[in-house]
Order: C-alpha cells, then structure tokens, then sequence
C-alpha cells in the first residue's frame, strides 16, 4: 500500500501529505514548511486532522523551487522567477535579466575565489613547511609582511 502512495505521489493525480511532497519533489518536510512560511508556496490546505496537502501545482513549484536553489538563485529571486513562471503574461526580458543579474554575480564570485586561491597559493609556495618558526602565511594573516 505505501507502494502505492509513493507511486500516486510521484504522479499526484490527488493531493499528497507532506512525506509524500517532499519525496515527490526532493526537497524536505522542513523545508516545505519554511517556504511555504516565506510565502513562496501558498498556505496548503488542511484535512480535518491538521495535515497539509499538496495538489501538483505545489509539487511544481516545490521542484522549481529546488531547481533554482540548486542554481544558486537566493530567496528573492526565487520569489520573483516564481511570480514570473506563474504570470502567463509575463516576458522573458524580466527572466533574463535576472538570470543574467546572477550570472554576473556568480562571475565576480568566482574571480574573488580564485584570487584567494592565487594568493594561498603563493604565500603556501613561499612558507618552508620545515622546523623554523617564521611562516609567511600567519605573517599575511597578521599583516606583517
């Protein structure tokens, strides 16, 4: 029977309970819970015992959801793609542009990190590694060199 319900979940032809959500779409019970706190899903409907419930409209944004997290997208942006995706009117130049705005983002990012690691890399090719005290490493650390 669990069987069953895993299988009606992944399908959601009826709405599905929380467990079944969260294994239908990959992401947590908890987290569910926090989007649907943050507004980015709509409060789910409750059985008479205080379950929620899920149709597949919210198991789509809940994969949408996770898709863009996986992307690194944050809150915000998630909030607007998700306006975005379910205005049927909406154009893709505001899509974009918020792709792109990332994008962007995620490039300054990466240059940053790969300037600290041009930088510990040198300063680990300056330090001896051996027996002596002096480390050019806790010396840029300090500010001393």
């Amino acid at each position: 029977m669990a069987r069953h319900a895993d299988t009606h979940a992944a399908g959601a032809a009826q709405p599905v309970n929380i467990g079944q959500a969260a294994r239908a779409s990959g992401v947590s019970a908890k987290m569910i819970r926090h989007y649907e706190s943050l507004g980015l899903l709509p409060p789910a409907p409750r059985t008479d015992a205080g379950y929620r419930l899920y149709g597949e409209d919210a198991l789509h944004s809940l994969r949408f959801i996770r898709r863009a997290r996986d992307l690194g997208f944050g809150m915000a942006e998630i909030a607007e793609l998700l306006d975005l995706w379910r205005n049927r009117r909406r154009t893709s130049a505001g899509v974009r542009r918020i792709a792109q705005a990332h994008v962007d983002d995620l490039a300054r990012r990466i240059a940053g990190m790969q300037a600290m690691q041009r930088t510990l890399e040198h300063l680990v090719h300056c330090c001896h590694g051996d027996d002596r005290p002096q480390c050019p490493i806790l010396d840029d650390l300090a500010g001393v060199a």
